[in-house]
């Protein structure tokens, strides 16, 4: 492809884009195929020739875009917001243009200082603690892909303070006992195994009727457990769960972490970009105990996937877990203690300039915009809760204080099977995406109001359906 041609198709795709992404109600939500119907109608083999642009582009509007679940569909209420915007698309298509590696500060200066400046930027939007900024003593925030990565990242973190450094040396890592609901994300459990700790050492904390860890249940498993002569060294503490939008109490979880010595790790992957907004400040409570937080602007923000920002109050013992310096990543910067080298605060060695979309968006939407989607979602949630209570034929099995909703048909009981069925219907029809989750043994049907383009009447639409279809 030549420049000229480059130029040509680029203007053609951002128009393309453009024209999805205002016109994405008209496709049905999810997408319509059986598994192998994507496959099977594109070419066995590569071709051996170039293909034009205008081909593709043809494969992508006929085969491709239908075989997928349309996430920025205004009836999505599936899984949990997953938003972008055109400020952030253009900052990844820059990103992209670029193609610079931000490993270390010495192979893009700027992709360094950007990504520095963005983390302090949001720690101050969100009003998170001062000891999470870059330029406090020990602490500051780096962009890592997910929500996944970063609990690894302070699991990592945690084993490495809890051994002083003598990680998978005489036994350490099998002592180590780590706690978390059964709310949390599957990710600490994976994140466990990765770290050698293994699932046999994850604690389930008993949660209350809100689905909240109950913290005489934490005390009484980390007494149990120290008595046995393991070692508790990790508790994740989570702001909105995705299953049910529960937040566990971290003002109490805090000062047991803090008096018996255990990391401390808030994940409001789902919840914490709430906080742009200051009256849903309370989506912070208790965090000046935490040692590690993570939250998501690619899911409530309108910044494109992937974008977590990961902040740690203990940048010695991530460094201390993750940093491998090679001669050729040398740097007399970095030797200096002058400049982060952000490879030693993700798991890979590589890259992107994943601060620029993030950049955008806030320069260019404006943080205003956040908070009226904000407002706009959780007013949404609010009312279509008082619809449901409305309706004897359903009812609300736990706390909406944001954005999602969880409720069932009330007939069910126990069996979940008439909520099972009214979830396959209204999916079927392509007009809405709901997904199920089970909350104590019982099928739950989760709306995740979230996406940036929806509107009153898409709600009232999807309510109307699920009434028609009870």
């Amino acid at each position: 492809m030549t420049p000229e041609e480059f130029r040509i198709h680029g203007h053609a795709l951002i128009d393309w884009i453009a024209d999805y992404v205002e016109d994405v109600e008209e496709r049905p939500v999810g997408a319509m195929v059986e598994p192998g119907d994507v496959r099977s109608r594109l070419p066995e083999h590569p071709p051996t020739e170039p293909e034009s642009f205008d081909a593709v582009m043809a494969d992508v509007e006929q085969i491709v875009v239908p075989g997928l679940t349309q996430w920025q569909h205004p009836g999505f209420f599936a899984y949990f917001p997953s938003n972008t915007s055109y400020p952030s698309i253009l900052g990844e298509l820059l990103s992209a243009g670029l193609g610079v590696q931000g490993m270390s500060w010495v192979t893009s200066p700027a992709c360094t200082e950007v990504e520095t400046l963005m983390l302090d930027w949001m720690r101050e939007l969100l009003d998170l603690p001062e000891r999470f900024d870059s330029r406090s003593d020990n602490g500051g925030g780096v962009i890592q892909g997910t929500a996944s990565e970063a609990t690894l990242v302070a699991i990592l973190s945690a084993r490495w303070r809890a051994t002083a450094g003598a990680v998978n040396a005489d036994g350490n890592t099998t002592k180590l006992v780590a706690y978390a609901t059964s709310q949390a994300h599957s990710s600490i459990e994976k994140g466990l195994r990765i770290a050698g700790v293994g699932t046999e050492r994850i604690r389930v904390v008993a949660h209350d009727e809100s689905f909240a860890m109950r913290t005489d249940a934490l005390e009484e498993m980390i007494t149990a457990d120290r008595a046995a002569g393991l070692v508790p060294f990790f508790v994740c503490s989570t702001h909105g769960t995705t299953s049910s939008m529960a937040f566990d109490p971290t003002s109490a979880i805090g000062p047991i972490c803090e008096r018996e010595g255990i990391w401390l790790h808030v994940d409001a992957a789902m919840s914490g970009i709430a906080a742009l907004a200051p009256e849903h400040r309370w989506v912070n409570d208790g965090m000046g105990y935490a040692d590690s937080y993570c939250t998501n602007p690619h899911k409530w923000m309108g910044v494109n996937f992937d974008c977590n920002l990961y902040w740690t109050a203990d940048r010695t013992a991530l460094l201390g877990a993750l940093s491998i310096l090679p001669e050729y990543l040398r740097s007399q910067a970095a030797e200096a203690g002058a400049v982060i080298d952000y490879r030693d605060w993700q798991i890979p060695l590589g890259r992107r300039f994943r601060a620029l979309k993030l950049w955008f968006a806030i320069r260019c939407e404006g943080v205003a915009a956040f908070q009226t989607m904000i407002r706009r979602h959780v007013e949404l949630t609010h009312d279509l809760a008082a619809l449901v209570t409305a309706d004897d034929r359903f009812e609300i099995v736990a706390p909406h204080p944001l954005n999602l909703l969880c409720l069932a048909v009330r007939s069910d009981g126990d069996s979940g099977a008439a909520t099972d069925r009214l979830i396959d219907a209204a999916n079927a029809t392509g007009d809405a995406l709901f997904t199920r989750t089970v909350l104590d043994g019982r099928s739950v049907l989760r709306v995740s109001i979230g996406a940036r383009a929806t509107e009153r009447h898409h709600v009232d639409a999807a309510w109307n359906l699920l009434t028609t279809l009870a």
